[in-house]
């Protein structure tokens, strides 16, 4: 039941981050992941030592609020700063990732705050955090049932806001000509992207979210040329990125982010040689003849 658990948990979180890892590839953001996954460590400090709490209701509050103001402040950077997306995020997440640094060694040095697990994760142990009915009955790993919710709160997002993200993804003049405000859905995306982030890194570690959330977008924009495959394809590649990469961690005895993140770089490679839309393979092959 562990392997099962920690497959059900790993796909989940899979899932959640590649459908919004689509529109983030789409609007050429990707590491927006990287910088709200990295930032919320100053948010997780502040939590502990407003309310000196440790439990993960506090934790998320204060990683969520960190994950939107990352996302506020790279906007503002690029709009009214004019430096590029590039630059806006490097500059905001770095910051915010040092800042989070100095605080711990300030103020929580002698605390029990790893930040090691909060990069690497480690989603093996995620089983043994049980959700118990007070009648004693387990429902088995809290963080599965969490992360199931957030996944239908995702589909329920992109289901209702479709055409929104749809337009605003590809033509902003034209979705501003229709009446559709794209700084507002700019918002929203990066609201909910930020929400799934927080959710999933206590299990999975900011390392394998960033990976999550990119990796089976890009390998699925690789493979088709219409967004709604996209969607569908990167989901299915999440799920063998958490089927595969568990089984590889097994198999080599290592760290199953690790090896999760491995078999998600290895899927874009394929991806990237072999496509038969764009592939390396398909390129030299037309020049050939």
């Amino acid at each position: 039941m562990l392997a099962f658990w920690t497959i059900l948990t790993a796909s989940l979180v899979a899932v959640a981050c590649a459908l919004l890892g689509c529109y983030l590839v789409l609007r050429k953001m990707a590491m927006v992941s990287d910088a709200i996954s990295h930032s919320i460590l100053p948010g997780l400090l502040l939590a502990f030592l407003i309310t000196g709490s440790r439990d993960s209701v506090t934790m998320l509050v204060g990683a969520a609020a960190l994950g939107l103001l990352t996302t506020l402040i790279i906007e503002f950077l690029h709009r009214k700063g004019n430096l590029q997306s590039d630059a806006a995020i490097g500059v905001t997440f770095t910051a915010l990732f040092a800042i989070g640094i100095i605080l711990i060694t300030i103020f929580a040095e002698k605390v029990d705050f790893d930040q090691e697990c909060v990069l690497y994760g480690e989603i093996a142990y995620t089983p043994l955090d049980e959700w118990i009915l007070p009648n004693g009955y387990s429902l088995g790993a809290r963080t599965a049932w969490l992360m199931g919710a957030i996944l239908l709160l995702v589909l329920a997002f992109i289901s209702l806001a479709y055409k929104e993200l749809l337009i605003t993804s590809f033509d902003a003049s034209f979705a501003l000509a229709i009446g559709i405000s794209s700084s507002l859905w700019h918002y929203v995306l990066m609201g909910m992207v930020s929400l799934v982030t927080v959710t999933a890194f206590e299990s999975v570690g900011a390392i394998l979210v960033v990976a999550l959330l990119i990796c089976p977008a890009a390998t699925a924009y690789l493979l088709t040329q219409r967004i709604n495959r996209m969607l569908w394809l990167s989901a299915v590649i999440g799920v063998l990125i958490a089927v595969l990469g568990y089984y590889l961690a097994v198999w080599i005895d290592g760290s199953v982010a690790g090896a999760m993140a491995t078999v998600a770089g290895l899927l874009f490679l394929l991806a990237l040689l072999f496509s038969p839309v764009d592939g390396v393979w398909k390129n030299k092959w037309q020049k050939a003849n």
